[in-house]
């Protein structure tokens, strides 16, 4: 039996994995890997990780801007304890080989991020998410316990009375259906951006996490709270690193106007100083692109209105030496040279706020089961994440819900329970009948792309109550639909139709709870705008949404109180 299994091999499961190791070396640890570790969604992770370490800086401050720029939907307790291990983090990080860019004398190098008063951002160039990523990954390879499934798919959690055993993995590559007992399990599969049409996010960011625990029992907290990065490239939905405006771009309309100046950004002054007004926080920006967009200043393309970055004073020198990675983006999938082109960009889906509901170590409701990074939700990014956070993030939350783990699985020596092969048993039936069913419905993309555009219509930036009403109908017509889809592939090994038809089962479970928790929520907050509510309701919705999968799979909503510490809600400012 495994002590510890780890679903998710990016940032937040390595480093979960290496606490377990770190913990205890006589435990043994899995992690099963959806794709290979290094192709994970960490890798693209761009502009930098936020710890405190200017002499000029404080912990306070970067928790105020984190509370605040969350529109005071963060649980503080979680966020003071972030911010203070953070930079622990960041310097062990360090110790392992991250390549951290150096100032001149020496010391690491930090940059300005959107919502940051401070400079506080740690970045390796811009490639901060691979070189993070590698860094945890050849640290693992020095633990001998820490046994790899690459390529392997997660379908079912093991959960019987209350407590997780384990799970039910495919591998990929043969099609061989494994049951893997395990005494406690971190979940850290990512985000879920691919519900979206248009997203920042790799294809494999499809909610499975999210969806596994989801339907074992466990609640989902504030899945409304979508974050939209203002700078992604039209057609691909490629981001754009906000490093790029932290070294001085310019957001322009058509018009060649710097045109975030006339909007409120949070500022605490009516006029927002040219120099900063970019690095706004992303969802007064994305709100002040659809403005443009209906006040006919932004540019139409065959891939959507956009409007332009402009980098080309910072000239062709300091672009290779800070932003390297955003020329190569351009030149390879714009074919324009930001040294002396200006990059078309618009609002796409990025982040989400919301995730699996865990205490401040990673544990869930249910006994045994953790998870950890965007796939879960303390929580520190309220209603809107401010940039560089999330790196962060992954290393805080990932360390301890490993060490949680270990823990769990020290106390828990119990046998096997019955359930766990009798469970297999019957994940390892219904998946082998999916294989070539027979069915003559539809196509598992049709229906995948009418979930898209049905979320992207009634829950993207701006958001009415007589539209998402709608949507939970739409959505409740296209489950009945996906489970009559046609799957015409019998084979075993790469069978890529079942693997597509069961990540459409899991965006579909994610996309119902944002659309209610969407509906519920009748004010407007951080990334959550209401057009028939568009003030803050700190009366009524001071609190985090929770949803349960009711018995008849739809989804239950309630309110659980936000923690307040030492910040009482107040305006939100940025820069103050």
């Amino acid at each position: 039996m495994i002590d510890v299994l780890i679903v998710g091999g990016g940032g937040a499961g390595l480093r979960a994995a290496i606490a377990v190791a770190e913990c205890d070396p006589t435990l043994e640890v899995a992690v099963v890997s959806k794709v290979y570790p290094m192709r994970s969604h960490t890798v693209s992770a761009e502009g930098g990780a936020a710890g405190v370490i200017g002499v000029d800086d404080t912990l306070d401050e970067h928790c105020y801007d984190t509370i605040s720029g969350g529109d005071w939907l963060c649980d503080q307790d979680a966020v003071e304890m972030f911010i203070a291990e953070a930079p622990k983090e960041l310097i062990q990080l360090e110790h392992w080989g991250c390549p951290w860019s150096r100032e001149p004398d020496g010391r690491v190098a930090v940059r300005p991020f959107g919502g940051m008063k401070k400079e506080r951002t740690w970045y390796a160039a811009d490639k901060t998410g691979f070189h993070l990523l590698h860094t945890l990954f050849q640290t693992t390879l020095k633990y001998g316990e820490i046994k790899r499934y690459d390529e392997w798919y997660v379908t079912r959690l093991i959960v019987d009375d209350g407590r997780v055993y384990g799970a039910v993995a495919v591998d990929i590559r043969t099609g061989r259906i494994e049951t893997i007992p395990a005494r406690s399990v971190i979940l850290a599969t990512g985000g879920c951006g691919k519900i979206f049409p248009f997203t920042t996010n790799a294809a494999i960011k499809t909610g499975d996490g999210m969806a596994l625990a989801y339907r074992a029992g466990a609640p989902l907290k504030d899945m409304e709270f979508v974050q939209y990065h203002p700078t992604g490239l039209p057609f691909t939905g490629i981001l754009i690193t906000e490093a790029a405006r932290a070294e001085g771009g310019w957001l322009i309309n058509k018009d060649g106007y710097r045109y975030l100046q006339d909007y409120d950004l949070g500022t605490p002054t009516p006029t927002p100083k040219l120099r900063s007004m970019e690095l706004g926080p992303r969802d007064r920006l994305s709100q002040a692109f659809v403005h443009e967009q209906h006040r006919g200043r932004t540019v139409e393309t065959p891939y959507g209105p956009v409007v332009y970055l402009d980098l080309r004073h910072l000239g062709e020198a300091r672009i290779d030496a800070r932003i390297p990675f955003v020329r190569e983006l351009c030149r390879s999938y714009q074919n324009l040279d930001p040294a002396t082109d200006l990059i078309p960009v618009r609002p796409v889906v990025h982040y989400m706020m919301g995730g699996i509901h865990t205490d401040l170590d990673g544990a869930t409701p249910i006994a045994g089961l953790y998870a950890a990074g965007e796939t879960a939700c303390v929580s520190i990014n309220g209603a809107n994440r401010l940039g560089s956070n999330s790196l962060p993030e992954i290393l805080v939350f990932g360390r301890r819900a490993g060490v949680a783990a270990a823990e769990f699985a020290r106390s828990h020596r119990q046998a096997e329970a019955p359930a766990v092969q009798a469970q297999g048993r019957d994940e390892e039936r219904r998946l082998t009948h999916l294989r070539g069913d027979g069915k003559k419905g539809e196509r598992i993309a049709d229906l995948r792309e009418e979930m898209q555009h049905t979320l992207e219509g009634a829950a993207g930036i701006y958001r009415t109550g007589d539209v998402l009403a709608k949507a939970v109908d739409s959505l409740a017509e296209l489950r009945q639909r996906a489970s009559e889809a046609r799957l015409d592939d019998s084979s075993t090994a790469f069978n890529t139709e079942l693997l597509n038809w069961l990540e459409l089962g899991c965006m579909l479970d994610i996309a119902e709870t944002v659309v209610a928790c969407a509906l519920n929520r009748t004010e407007s907050r951080g990334a959550h705008q209401r057009t028939d509510f568009e003030q803050r309701d700190d009366a009524g919705f001071l609190a985090h949404s929770l949803v349960h999968r009711a018995p008849d799979g739809s989804p239950s909503v309630g309110l659980l109180p936000v923690t307040i510490t030492r910040w009482p809600p107040g305006e939100r400012v940025y820069g103050r």
